[in-house]
């Protein structure tokens, strides 16, 4: 990925027998995100943007229990049927991780991978992030985060539901 070195912290897979454009506009459709998500539920596309583009803004939501809060997202990379990844940040614009989607055909359908990167500094990690979240191990919920998402779209793709 251009002007970022740094690998996955967490990455998972799953072969889903769907073609890959139909896997691939399940995870880009942000606003629905929530439907496969166990902690985002949803959001909007800002400033004009109707779908996935590379520079696209998005306001995004996610709940623990009680707990609410929103996230700052821009779409960096944006390839049809094959990748999308984008940068999540605070509201106060500081960079928290990033997020990417790659979609590989294969003979029987498509493999798609999540990949999760922990970019935020310490003070975000062990302070505000786990007082804002209530989640104190990020690494460990987000594993099981993208296998329940991998799932869902698996079960929902398969199933011909995407709509």
């Amino acid at each position: 990925m251009e002007g970022f070195a740094v690998e996955p912290t967490i990455s998972r897979s799953t072969d889903i027998a769907a073609d890959a454009a139909t896997v691939w506009a399940m995870v880009t459709d942000l606003p629905r995100m929530g439907e496969l998500s166990p902690e985002n539920v949803g959001g909007r596309w800002l400033d004009g943007a109707t779908g996935p583009a590379v520079g696209a803004r998005f306001r995004g939501t996610n709940r623990n229990g009680a707990r609410e809060w929103w996230t700052r997202v821009t779409v960096v990379a944006c390839e049809p049927a094959r990748r999308f990844t984008f940068d999540v940040r605070t509201p106060f614009g500081v960079r928290v991780s990033r997020w990417s989607y790659e979609v590989t055909p294969t003979e029987t359908g498509c493999r798609l991978t999540e990949h999760w990167f922990r970019v935020g500094n310490w003070v975000v990690r062990r302070f505000l992030g786990p007082r804002v979240t209530g989640r104190r191990d990020r690494p460990g919920f987000n594993a099981r985060s993208i296998e329940h998402t991998l799932a869902a779209v698996k079960s929902r793709a398969e199933a011909g539901r995407i709509s």
